[in-house]
């Protein structure tokens, strides 16, 4: 008997500027994969259509193929339909949404067998990077760390009040290229540095104190080598936070540039966007919000 599952997915913003590599948090922009068993097929739509592959290679029906391997089963046929709101190559988590979202709808197929935190495990070894897939899939804003070869998750609170402004260029930004720029050593300065502004992070959104957020959101391990190759990040985090934005900081590995603010989004995506333009980029603003709510069938 043919069936169908329907899967949304948020996007998310890693680092949150000194979190490197542990912080994720979600965001109310989303993807929605469409399976139907007993088809053949792969659609796109939105963002991503004419770019992204439509057959085996597309990380939707890799990661989805790999969940039944992993559960031991047949891979069935079936009809993928992809609607796609995340930008790509922006650093809003695009390839962790497409893992999560064929885990899950695969998972949901298989009646279940993998638990999240499975699910999450197999999703950073597909896509590599834990800290999207978590807030991807648990929603929210996530810790993540290493605990051997487990993966360890907590839950920070995310005051409801809170918006989150997004300039996103028209130009992409490789993750690799972003990657290889970083040092291979740091300074015990600069690590207590970020150490020091992710539990100010952390204490500042449990606690709503949104005076703490622009110092909180600094980071001195990958923003300043990242700025060599995305030069108008400085000048566009500098004009959120003039506009009065909270904090501001890049996301992920980039080229967007997110800025917290609760109140005057209009104002700081509007100056957001003068200073990137005076600086040669053209791009988007998108206001949206911080959303508590992961990966879900729908």
């Amino acid at each position: 008997m043919a069936r169908s599952v329907t899967v949304k997915v948020p996007a998310t913003s890693a680092n949150m500027g000194p979190g490197f590599d542990c912080l994720g948090i979600a965001l109310d922009i989303w993807n929605t994969v469409r399976v139907e068993t007993d088809a053949t097929g792969f659609e796109i739509h939105g963002l991503g259509r004419g770019e992204l592959p439509t057959g085996p290679d597309n990380l939707v029906a890799r990661s989805f193929r790999q969940t039944f391997d992993e559960a031991g089963q047949q891979i069935p046929d079936v009809r993928f339909t992809c609607t796609n709101e995340i930008p790509l190559g922006r650093g809003l988590g695009s390839s962790s949404a497409a893992a999560v979202g064929g885990i899950v709808v695969a998972n949901e197929l298989l009646g279940q067998p993998l638990a999240k935190d499975e699910v999450l495990a197999l999703a950073a070894r597909i896509e590599g990077h834990p800290d999207n897939s978590a807030a991807a899939l648990y929603g929210g804003c996530q810790v993540v760390v290493h605990d051997g070869e487990r993966l360890i998750t907590s839950t920070v609170s995310v005051p409801d009040e809170l918006h989150a402004v997004l300039y996103v260029p028209d130009v992409p930004m490789s993750t690799m290229e972003a990657r290889s720029v970083l040092p291979t050593e740091i300074s015990v300065k600069d690590a207590v540095f970020n150490m020091g502004r992710v539990g100010l992070l952390v204490n500042a959104l449990a606690t709503s104190d949104f005076t703490q957020l622009a110092i909180a959101t600094q980071d001195r391990i990958h923003q300043p080598p990242r700025q060599n190759i995305f030069y108008p990040m400085r000048v566009i985090i500098r004009a959120a936070l003039d506009a009065g934005a909270l904090g501001a900081f890049l996301s992920g590995a980039g080229s967007t540039i997110l800025a917290l603010t609760d109140g005057r989004e209009m104002t700081v995506g509007y100056e957001m966007a003068e200073a990137a333009s005076k600086s040669g980029v053209e791009g988007d603003v998108i206001v949206t919000k911080p959303t508590s709510n992961g990966a879900q069938v729908i």
